[in-house]
């Protein structure tokens, strides 16, 4: 006889639903004006609403609205499932893996130090944990490997947030620090997929489970290739079409991770690895609008991913598993293992040592990707409760240390001010072109009229390079494509403005009409991240937009830009 749920079933389910919800909702705005990642807010929801402080409370208020029945607690278990498959979905979507590859050179050396390095300390110092914390004494190598992995992997949501708050994402600086984050985070889902794979087939036949990893990634190899093209392909199809966007793409993208999940689930690895394969296929497909990612994100962060979070502090008495030795040994660890592990791939490099720290520091935080694994890990009985509580204290830890850290490294820079290499002569009042092309090569044939410039089709190539690899365009109708130039004996800044807009694929939708060319010096790291962060802090002012969208000429722009970037001196100062 099938089973239905009962009216009862529905009725609490709802208003579970709106509690976890909307004060998860309520707090992490609250944590969001203070410039702290949301998922601190949401799992402290969960800590005060279940067992840890409700339920010790008022226990038998809180059995009535969190009753221990089964069919309950399953309902409210599938909606947090959904919220951490989609959380997967959403990481992979935000990464650009091709691009991080094809310029590895630097990326690649910090990735792999910061993986090959956090491990080994990670690993060592596990070994030695009394065997009291250990949920199965002969499991010991297992446990180890997972918890050297826990504390390596980075959250690069939370960095992503970070380097956006500081107006740094779309310099140099940010795409190096996210190019290595990328490989960072999949190579680390790689090993943590087979450590997990191994702990859960520890009884099969060693051929079996090497046939099962070969398979996986040898299918993994074909999402990246082939299987990203194909993405690609569909999606142009659907713009082709003129289906209704961002519907067509976004359950498209859905269909995607179910697919992929449901084939690694199959292999004997885990379906959120296929969540996250699948993200990156599609966020690969050139053809996939900024918007849409954008909506995909909002939808993600906004229903599933706080349900998740909430739901890790409905499950388990923090006060009861908070061990202070686990939590500072896990804290500690995973925060000086990472950082140690990005410094010395960053002095492999030749970036200067200006930019050592902030790239370091950006990668610390272990947030909401520390917590999925150690939530996995807990499931299938490798860890202790009281070790989750550790990770969870660990990652939350790291997460609010790094946008603090980070701006800290960042003030450290000389100041300077951006009418040295900015003046009236380079102002276009009106661009004469509509295409993102078009608009760069007549800001650059400007630009190329200084001093120990290139020539404006050399200086337009350099720029041009640099926008495929991460689009310049940010919020409220700004773009701010640049490059980095040998060898150039200073700085150089052209503005154009668009009364028509120009379609540039920014984050918000909007089409760019406020377009500045920022030229730096190759030799100079300090120069554009100021620049930029100027520029962004500046333009984010809406009375500064509508006074230069109004203005009649040249000469009006050049006031108000002049004026803005004096005041923004003289307050730096």
């Amino acid at each position: 006889m099938p089973y239905y749920f009962s009216e009862q079933n529905i009725f609490i389910f709802l208003i579970q639903l709106f509690f976890l919800l909307g004060l998860a909702r309520l707090l992490g705005e609250f944590f969001r004006k203070w410039k702290q990642p949301s998922l601190t807010a949401e799992i402290i929801v969960g800590v005060m609403l279940g067992p840890t402080v409700f339920g010790r409370l008022f226990p038998n208020l809180y059995k009535i609205i969190f009753p221990l029945d089964i069919t309950q607690q399953n309902m409210l278990e599938t909606v947090a499932w959904l919220g951490l498959l989609f959380l997967l979905l959403e990481t992979g979507l935000k990464m650009d893996f091709s691009s991080a590859w094809r310029h590895r050179g630097r990326a690649l050396m910090i990735a792999i130090t910061d993986i090959i390095v956090p491990m080994l300390i990670g690993f060592s110092l596990t070994l030695l944990l009394p065997a009291k914390y250990l949920v199965n004494p002969q499991q010991r190598l297992t446990f180890a490997l997972f918890m050297a992995t826990a504390m390596t992997i980075s959250a690069m949501p939370i960095t992503t947030r970070v380097l956006n708050d500081l107006n740094l994402i779309k310099t140099d600086i940010g795409y190096l620090i996210m190019s290595a984050l990328s490989v960072n985070e999949v190579i680390g889902w790689l090993i943590f997929t087979l450590i997990l794979g191994l702990f859960i087939h520890i009884e099969a036949q060693v051929s079996r489970v090497l046939f099962i990893f070969l398979v996986s990634i040898g299918f993994i190899i074909f999402c990246l290739s082939a299987g990203k093209r194909l993405a690609n392909l569909i999606i142009s199809k659907i713009k082709d079409y003129h289906m209704p966007e961002p519907a067509a793409s976004l359950t498209f993208i859905c269909l995607l991770g179910f697919l992929c999940g449901a084939i690694f689930q199959k292999f004997g690895i885990h379906a959120l690895l296929g969540f996250f394969i699948a993200g990156i296929m599609a966020g690969e497909a050139e053809a996939l609008p900024e918007r849409t990612r954008q909506v995909i994100s909002q939808m993600v962060y906004a229903i599933f991913v706080p349900l998740f979070f909430v739901g890790i502090g409905l499950r388990i008495d923090f006060l009861k598993n908070f061990n202070v030795f686990l939590v500072l040994f896990v804290t500690f660890i995973g925060i000086f293992g990472k950082f140690i592990g990005a410094w010395l791939g960053v002095t492999f490099t030749e970036i200067s040592r200006v930019n050592r720290l902030p790239i370091a520091i950006a990668h610390i935080p272990g947030g909401s990707m520390e917590i999925v694994l150690g939530m996995l890990a807990l499931r299938y009985n490798l860890i202790s409760e009281s070790i989750f509580v550790a990770i969870i204290f660990g990652a939350v830890t790291s997460s609010l240390i790094l946008g603090p850290w980070l701006r800290y490294s960042i003030t450290r820079r000389k100041e300077i001010s951006i009418l040295e290499f900015f003046s009236r002569r380079e102002i276009i009042a009106e661009l004469k072109t509509i295409d993102r092309e078009d608009v760069i090569d007549e800001l650059c044939r400007v630009a190329s009229e200084q001093v120990g410039m290139p020539p404006a089709d050399t200086l337009c190539s350099l720029v041009l390079d640099r926008e495929k690899l991460m689009g310049t365009a940010i919020e409220e109708s700004v773009a701010l494509p640049h490059a980095r130039i040998p060898n150039l004996i200073k700085s150089v800044i052209v503005f154009g403005r668009s009364i028509a807009g120009i379609d540039w694929n920014s984050p918000d939708g909007k089409p760019a009409h406020f377009i500045f060319l920022i030229v730096t010096p190759k030799e100079d790291d300090e120069a554009q991240v100021q620049i930029l962060r100027i520029i962004s802090r500046i333009m984010s002012k809406e009375n500064t937009r509508i006074r230069i969208m109004s203005a009649k000429d040249a000469q009006e722009i050049w006031d108000i830009l002049a004026q803005e970037f004096t005041q923004q001196h003289i307050v730096r100062k």
